[in-house]
């Protein structure tokens, strides 16, 4: 059958075609049905048309389908899919007269016009009876599978969560063997990402229709009107019009991926690929107590360390009968060799009647009546209740027994009760070399010939002891530089020795881990060696790839943290940074090189990692990319073909590259994004950002030149994670940012300051907000931005939120609509004000009335501020540049669980509000407030002193206090000068003698830049714990307390570390002089040494902080 033009219904005969004849240049457009019956036959007509010729076989054509689908987009279902069907004749029909006319107009003479007009009718009705009977077959099977899309979507769910169960079981097993079996998997995991893409852009279109229409709009304005009309009786239900092109385009997704599902078991089948065979126990090497103690090189200071615990008789002795020590760190790290090493020294064989070296499961007698030494080696249980018996067993009434525990996990040793846990460091490059050189060389010839390529290799393996031993074994019997070359250039994975030797124990591990922390691990393949994982950072980005697993009533987030606690506990990590201030809590790590090129072996076929220097890649079948980009570059066509990318880590330094025409191509081809890092100097994102419609996290480094977000960002509603650090460039949030009902953290990198970025209206919708970290108020001329009160819904915020702009808050109502009470969650706060004189400029106005209009904001802000009700679990509070004159006492006892407090440039304070009574305080820090002179029983928080048992103890909790700019402070005066009172009867007797105790556990005290404060009150120096005074650039109070004058001195002698002026002159208790000092006599000498110190330090800290 010819194709048919898109200008009419008519057949193509141009010179030279036959019947049969193909051309898909000539394929007519979608429009075709549009142009040519929707527009020229009424609806009931057509209807009967498709009706009198819908008898014929359909046909296989490429573009019918689209025919029919379009025909479906614009003429109404319920016409097309009737159940009972009318002739009609056509004669007459003006769509047959318009066809004849066609036809006759290429007779081409009046001879033939009859026998031509005769033939063309014949091809003509022949022609629209195919085109009826395929419109009619292809329209129902259109329309049976928009209908049935639900159902296929869910049994697509279903076969997803069969799929991940069957690939979870297949690596768990460790079943897969063979190279078909292999193959075979990969098949079915990229299948498995297909089905999970194409669930997420079916939900996707769900929530964006809920989204439009919230907003008022139709769910689909490109969807055809018949939505809103009656229906025929076979469509179910009027769900079936959501997103008719959505539909139409996920069925035959389904339906593509059924068959190839069909294709892959069957596959299965053909190949006798068998995963339910016995699961093959992965071999835990048996280890012995012997060993060459002249191999052991740099585990010194732990041998030692570690004989003292085992041989020493401790208070822990007299209450047990035994104690346990653990030995914990990474496999390969030496714990065995360190416990060979203890086991067999000759002291600790005579020490112990009873020796034994157990290797985990290996069973052993209960040592009665002797005092015994018990290794177990390789401990991998973290279940208490395993422990419990042999506990029970190993008692006995023989004091000293000692049981040394070696194991990857924290856990593992704390469960087993350990008094004390020795971590194992790394190896310094010496040692490893040291190692590395016994094994790999058999003569001082070679030694020599090849030590420089050795040494690189010994740092290589990165201080793990097992590493430079498998190293050295590899390269034993490698002899030219040329080898030698190619193992150092490669990863340790790549080659088949290093794998079964070097990373068998991290094998261990791995598989004893869940599925879900397996990916979670494996994931950090994508970043390079050596990075610095950020622990939030690190769990959006688990949180983004689907890693993390839901559980009733618990965030993702604590799961995610969860996972990332047990990997650090089974050493995993390494090189961890913690918050001191929030209970050791880590926030950072990195890991080891070796731990690092495992995670690489177990995500080969998945992640790559490419520079402008390396020759082109095969990455069409990449998840994940980490693309470092230069202007050599020549193979990005090749990149773009991993259409199937879920994470784009971006980066570069150059500076005339054009990153905005590869972001834009990035945007087009890579549409199944789930995480995009971008820290290139890229100065705009396209439009074309709305394609990546799964994206998840977005993080924009401080690399990137950035000002704004296209509004078209809005529209990524599936969007988690929106991280930006670019502080010195980006200013302004996009419009719509309310569509983005998925976000959970908008965080603005918490060193800078983000004041001038101008937030959008509508914030306040998104509730499911986490992480707020800055919110901007803006000022009452700007209609753009957003107000306090867009804070009141989100009350799922947690960590800590910045407020700036306060001063904008003129309106105690919108004060107490922000609903701060409600933000339980909540752990910091700062509120930020700019100071009053910095608010506006305004020419011709006098003093007084400058003078009055401040003193009205200044009331007003001090009522604001009263009434912001605090969250009821916060921990830290900030406040900064606080025009008020006043904090009333009833505000500011309401932070019941405040931790750490800190108020700084309240310029319009003069007196400092009552603090004393906070009972959970710990820190405490006062800067910039210029109008205070004096400090007084207020600050203890006394309001009564006629009840003073009220008042047992002050500050109950305080460790640290500082006090810097306070220019106006002239003194501070404690209760009377003494910690006691008394009560005395009417008759003068004293009947009850009250001790009162001011900041007993307060152990550092710093006082800077306060020139006026003449002295300290006493009970400050006499606090129990007090270990650190500083005191610099305040030279009153420094000359107060120097050595020579003996009686103030004698006051903060008992302090172990004093600093005066910038330098210690005490520190852990031991006078520290100055060399003029050792010369002279002292009492002169410390005087004029502590004088020039003053003089320095002036100059030293202009450059400081201060």
């Amino acid at each position: 059958m010819p194709p048919l033009n898109n200008k009419s219904m008519m057949m193509n005969t141009r010179p030279g075609r036959i019947d049969g004849d193909s051309d898909e240049s000539e394929t007519p457009s979608n429009n075709f049905w549009v142009s040519n019956l929707a527009s020229d036959v009424a609806d009931s007509d057509l209807m009967d048309l498709f009706v009198q010729y819908g008898a014929l076989d359909s046909v296989t054509s490429c573009s019918s389908r689209s025919y029919a689908f379009v025909f479906l987009k614009r003429i109404e279902v319920a016409k097309a899919a009737k159940d009972t069907l009318q002739d009609v004749d056509l004669h007459g029909h003006p769509i047959k007269s318009e066809l004849e006319s066609e036809a006759g107009t290429r007779s081409g003479g009046a001879e033939v016009e009859e026998e031509e007009s005769a033939m063309a009718d014949t091809l003509l009705i022949d022609l629209f009876k195919q085109l009826g009977s395929i419109a009619v077959q292809l329209a129902k099977q259109e329309i049976n599978l928009l209908v049935a899309v639900d159902e296929e979507v869910q049994k697509l769910q279903g076969k997803l969560g069969m799929i991940k169960a069957m690939l979870d079981d297949a690596e768990e097993r460790h079943a897969v063997k063979r190279r078909t079996e292999k193959l075979w998997l990969e098949q079915l995991l990229n299948q498995y990402y297909v089905m999970d893409d194409i669930l997420d852009t079916w939900n996707t279109a769900r929530i964006r229709a809920e989204i439009e229409k919230e907003e008022g709009k139709p769910a689909d304005t490109n969807a055809p009107a018949v939505v809103k009309k009656k229906v025929c009786s076979f469509v179910p239900s009027p769900s079936c019009y959501f997103n008719l092109p959505l539909r139409h385009d996920v069925g035959h997704m389904i339906r593509k991926l059924n068959e190839k599902l069909d294709m892959i078991v069957k596959d299965k089948a053909t190949y006798g690929i068998d995963f339910n065979r016995q699961p093959e126990a992965v071999e835990r090497p048996t280890t012995t107590s012997f060993v060459d103690v002249s191999q052991i090189i740099g585990r010194d200071i732990y041998s030692d360390d570690l004989l003292r615990n085992l041989l020493g008789v401790g208070s822990q002795e007299e209450t047990n009968s035994y104690c346990v020590i653990s030995l914990v760190g990474l496999g390969g790290i030496g714990k065995t060799t360190l416990a060979q090493l203890a086991y067999n020294h000759p002291d600790v064989q005579a020490h112990f009647q009873k020796r034994m070296w157990i290797c985990v499961s290996d069973p052993f007698d209960q040592c009665k009546e002797k005092k015994y030494f018990l290794v177990l080696d390789d401990v991998w249980t973290e279940n208490s209740q395993k422990w419990e018996p042999f506990k029970l067993a190993l008692k006995n009434d023989v004091y000293g027994s000692r049981i040394l525990v070696t194991t990857r996990k924290q856990r593992a040793a704390e469960v087993m009760g350990s008094v004390l846990m020795i971590n194992l460091e790394l190896l310094s490059n010496e040692d490893c070399w040291s190692i590395f050189s016994k094994i790999a060389f058999s003569n001082e010839e070679q030694l020599k010939y090849l030590e420089h390529l050795g040494r690189k290799l010994a740092i290589k393996c990165k201080g793990l002891p097992l590493a430079a031993k498998a190293l050295g074994s590899l390269m034993q019997n490698k002899r030219s530089r040329e080898q030698w070359n190619k193992i150092l250039d490669s990863s340790l994975w790549e080659s088949e020795d290093i794998e079964k030797g070097l990373l068998a124990p991290l094998f261990l591990s791995y598989y004893e881990l869940p599925s879900t922390m397996r990916h979670c691990f494996s994931y950090c393949s994508v970043f390079a060696k050596d990075y610095f994982f950020h622990r939030d950072k690190l769990v959006v980005h688990w949180m983004a790839q689907g890693y993390v697993e839901t559980k009733t009533n618990m965030e993702m987030e604590v799961i995610a943290e969860e996972y990332f606690e047990k990997l650090a506990m089974r050493s995993f990590f390494q090189d961890f940074k913690r918050d001191e201030d929030s209970d050791g809590k880590i926030i950072g790590c990195k890991m080891h090189d070796i731990v690092h090129d495992f995670a690489q072996l177990m995500t080969k076929s998945e992640t790559f990692e490419t520079d402008g220097d390396k020759k082109e890649i095969d990455c069409q079948n990449a998840r994940h990319l980490h693309l470092k980009i230069s202007k050599e570059m020549q193979f990005l066509e090749s990149i773009y073909r991993a259409k199937n990318l879920r994470t784009l880590f971006l980066l570069s330094r150059e500076r005339d590259y054009e990153f905005e025409m590869l972001l834009s191509n990035s945007f087009c081809h890579f549409k199944y994004l789930r995480t995009l890092i971008l820290d290139c100097p890229i100065k705009k994102l396209s439009n074309a950002m709305e394609n990546l419609i799964h994206l998840r996290c977005l993080l924009i480094s401080n690399n990137v030149e950035i000002v704004e977000l296209p509004e078209t960002f809005c529209n990524l509603c599936n969007l988690q994670t929106l991280n930006i650090e670019n502080h010195s460039y980006f200013k302004k949030l996009p419009q719509g940012m309310s569509k983005q009902i998925n976000l959970r953290h908008l965080i603005f990198h918490d060193d800078y300051y983000w004041g001038n970025v101008v937030f959008p209206k509508g914030i306040g919708k998104l509730i499911g907000l986490r992480t707020l970290s800055t919110f901007n108020i803006s000022d009452k001329d700007d209609r753009e931005g957003c107000k306090l009160g867009e804070l009141k819904n989100l009350n799922q915020l947690r960590g800590a939120l910045t407020i700036n702009g306060m001063e904008n808050v003129v309106n105690v109502d919108k004060a107490q609509n922000a609903q701060l009470k409600d933000k339980i969650h909540l752990r910091g706060l700062v509120l930020l004000f700019e100071p009053l004189d910095l608010l506006e400029y305004e020419e011709g106005i006098s003093k007084m009335e400058k003078f009055l209009k401040e003193k009205i904001r200044m009331e007003n802000h001090v009522k604001v501020l009263n009434a912001l009700e605090p969250p009821p679990n916060l921990q830290y509070l900030e406040i900064t540049g606080y025009p008020g004159n006043t904090i009333y006492p009833n505000w500011m006892m309401s932070w019941t669980t405040l931790k750490k407090l800190q108020l700084t440039r309240c310029r319009n304070l003069e007196h400092l509000p009552f603090l004393g009574q906070l009972p959970f305080l710990e820190v405490l820090a006062i800067k910039w407030l210029r109008k205070v002179k004096k400090v007084g029983d207020e600050f203890l928080g006394i309001e009564d002193f006629t009840n003073m048992k009220d008042y047992d103890i002050i500050f109950p909790n305080l460790k640290s206090l500082l006090f810097r700019d306070l220019y106006s402070w002239e003194e501070w005066i404690g209760m009377e000068g003494t910690e006691e009172e008394e009560e005395e009867n009417d008759n003068g007797i004293v009947t009850n003698p009250i001790i009162i105790k001011i900041m007993p556990r307060l152990q550092s005290l710093t006082i800077s830049n306060c020139d006026k404060l003449k002295s300290l009150p006493d009970y400050l120096l006499t606090a129990p714990l007090l270990k650190k005074l500083e005191i610099y650039r305040s030279k009153l109070l420094q000359k107060h307390y120097q050595r020579v004058n003996r009686k103030n001195w004698h006051k903060i002698s008992g302090i172990s570390n004093i600093e005066l002026g910038g330098m210690y002159v005490q520190r852990d208790g031991e006078p520290q002089f100055d060399s003029k000092v050792d010369k002279n006599h002292e009492e002169v000498g410390a005087d004029s040494a502590e004088c020039v110190v003053d003089e320095q330090v002036e100059v030293d800290n202009d450059k400081g902080d201060l």
